[in-house]
């Protein structure tokens, strides 16, 4: 039999139910806006911070929603808080003020 070289891999389902999103509730709560996001992605194309690091309000907000904290913490240190994307926000989110309460959830959760 002739192998084309298809394999099976692991999955990457996430089970919801099973996520520590905690630091995404416990923003939620001070910050209710962050619920109105839709990923649309304004806020990480118009990100200065992005020609230097890797940062993107936009996957750090699904990372935490999904519980891949440690990741989504990591890529929100590097944001410069210019507020370039509240700019560009169509539903006028305070990105910055979200990014602010995330890095402070996580260093109360410390």
């Amino acid at each position: 039999m002739t192998e084309f070289g298809f394999k099976l891999s692991q999955s990457n389902r996430i089970d919801l139910d099973e996520t520590d999103n905690s630091v995404f509730k416990k923003v939620a709560i001070i910050v209710p806006d962050i619920k109105l996001c839709f990923n649309c992605g304004s806020c990480s194309a118009s990100c200065t911070s992005t020609h230097f690091k890797r940062v993107s309000f936009r996957s750090a907000i699904l990372l935490l929603n999904r519980g891949h904290n440690k990741e989504a913490i990591s890529m929100l240190k590097s944001c410069m808080l210019c507020g370039k994307c509240i700019l560009v926000c169509p539903r006028g989110i305070d990105t910055r003020n979200i990014i602010i309460n995330i890095l402070k959830a996580e260093e109360e959760m410390k």
